[in-house]
């Protein structure tokens, strides 16, 4: 079974792109299958993608931890119901190293580039090292959120303080008294902001857009839970499949009848009303949009955070940035020793950071130059043996992307199989590939996310190839099986060995 299926022993049957949850997923499925010929190449110093990057203060996860893992390794030990990163770092260093993959992967090995070669079948990468490598199947699990964004200010380069991203967190850099500019409220702000406001001698929170913020109710296991989990599995699975319904049941409003988003939007308005008692801070604070069309924010502290003394919330427009503070439209200087950007993640620039070529020297990134696309997210058409995971239109405004990333790889394994048994080449049909994004465009214009507000959900058209239109338990029925018809299957140009 793990014998490599060309007769050239160098050449990898798949070759992964990232260590994250998507990354870990694939390689534990693949060796549970029997493959070993197989390699993920993380171009972090570690394991974990996102929660190994992002280490600011109160960085945590908005999903419950028991739905925000892997199903098939559930962890009885989660501290809290919405656990802080470096725990679920751990639980994914624990996960790796329980189903050895660990051996697979090679850290500090970013992939530069990735060209298809067609007359040999291969997927040829360039690491940023200069070393190549071959591979019959490309899986491209690098996700999305790791690419930072950092907004164009006016003078922002002459600023002489000190200057994080979130996603770029100096760990040795002391906070304490000093004065401070966090730029952004989006759900980086909302954790950063109360974990830092009580250090700091001063901290403007420069607000371009408000968004509507739900109770976290969040809360702590005790031993004897823990215990119980360990003990009764099948507890854990009845309150991760409460917690996963519950959630689902949201895509219900998001994305079938917009109307029912109203009485969630009454929760939110109540709960800033009652916790923002001043009616000019609470006025900065509510949004001009439904509730849903930006992502949703969760936080029991935020609220009071921005309500401390040596706390301002700024909506005046930044106009320049100079060496000793931010410059407001108004014309105010307010001087500051740091600025902090919480301003997210590159979305909507997919795989932008690796120079992927497929038939005929065809660029994704020209390709997707309008909004990038995909079948079910996971295949390209022009791009044979390439596998996506969290790849366009599979993001999610209510659920566990875990969740979503198994149902990939299952897919992607199930379209692999055809490799398995001597196919050359598997390439979604463009015609396939097109009437499902043309059916999947026309669902998304029901949805809450296209009601007019500006989100990093949507490209500059105003497109959305970010989230999915609809139930996730949909999504898991539909990629339950990889449909031969669907897909152009080319034979092998050159000899294969057959698997055992």
């Amino acid at each position: 079974m793990n014998a490599p299926f060309r007769l050239d022993g160098q050449v990898l049957d798949v070759a992964i792109i990232g260590a994250g949850f998507s990354g870990l997923c694939m390689a534990i499925k693949l060796k549970e299958s029997g493959r070993t010929n197989f390699r993920v190449f993380e171009k972090a110093a570690d394991i974990g993608g996102t929660w190994f990057l992002n280490r600011y203060p109160g960085c945590a996860c908005d999903v419950p931890s028991h739905l925000y893992s892997f199903s098939f390794d559930q962890n009885p030990n989660w501290s809290r119901a919405y656990s802080p990163a470096p725990e679920i770092w751990r639980y994914q260093k624990v996960t790796a190293e329980k189903h050895g993959v660990l051996p697979f992967i090679r850290c500090n090995a970013e992939v530069a580039r990735a060209e298809y070669d067609e007359d040999a079948q291969l997927w040829r990468l360039t690491l940023a090292s200069g070393e190549s490598v071959a591979a019959r199947a490309l899986v491209a699990g690098a996700g999305i959120l790791h690419v930072p964004f950092t907004p164009t200010i006016k003078g922002a380069e002459s600023f002489a303080g000190k200057t994080m991203h979130t996603a770029n967190w100096d760990d040795g850099y002391d906070l304490a008294g000093k004065r401070v500019a966090v730029i952004g409220t989006g759900a980086s702000a909302i954790q950063l902001v109360p974990a830092i406001a009580g250090q700091v001698g001063r901290l403007d929170l420069y607000q371009r857009t408000p968004g509507w913020v739900i109770p976290r109710m969040d809360y702590d296991f005790k031993e004897t839970s823990k215990a119980r989990f360990a003990r009764f599995p099948f507890l854990q699975r009845l309150l991760r499949n409460l917690i996963y319904w519950r959630a689902e049941m949201l895509a219900y409003g998001f994305t079938q009848n917009v109307k029912l988003i109203g009485k969630f939007q009454k929760l939110a308005e109540t709960y800033l009303a009652k916790a923002v008692p001043d009616p000019a801070l609470r006025a900065k604070l509510t949004p001009d949009f439904p509730l849903g069309c930006k992502r949703v924010l969760i936080s029991d502290d935020y609220y009071p955070a921005l309500q401390r003394d040596n706390v301002e919330v700024i909506t005046d427009v930044i106009s320049e940035i100079r060496s000793n503070g931010v410059v407001t439209a108004d014309g105010r200087l307010r001087e500051v020793d740091a600025i902090l950007y919480a301003t997210g993640f590159r979305v909507t620039d997919w795989l932008s950071h690796v120079d992927i070529r497929g038939k005929g020297g065809r660029k994704l990134i020209d390709d997707w130059k309008d909004g990038a696309s995909a079948y079910y997210g996971v295949a390209v058409s022009g791009y044979p043996n390439m596998f996506l995971l969290l790849g366009p239109n599979t993001g999610l405004g209510h659920n566990s992307v875990v969740f979503m990333i198994e149902a990939q790889v299952r897919y992607a394994l199930d379209c692999m199989k055809w490799l398995w048994a001597g196919a050359g080449s598997v390439e979604v049909k463009a015609e396939v590939q097109d009437a499902f994004n043309k059916d999947l465009a026309e669902r998304m214009k029901r949805t809450v996310w296209m009601s007019g507000c500006k989100s990093w959900y949507l490209n500059a058209d105003g497109t959305n190839s970010t989230l999915w239109p609809g139930f996730t338990v949909t999504y898991w029925w539909k990629t339950r099986a990889a449909a031969k018809r669907d897909f152009d299957v080319a034979p092998a140009v050159v000899p294969q060995k057959v698997a055992a």
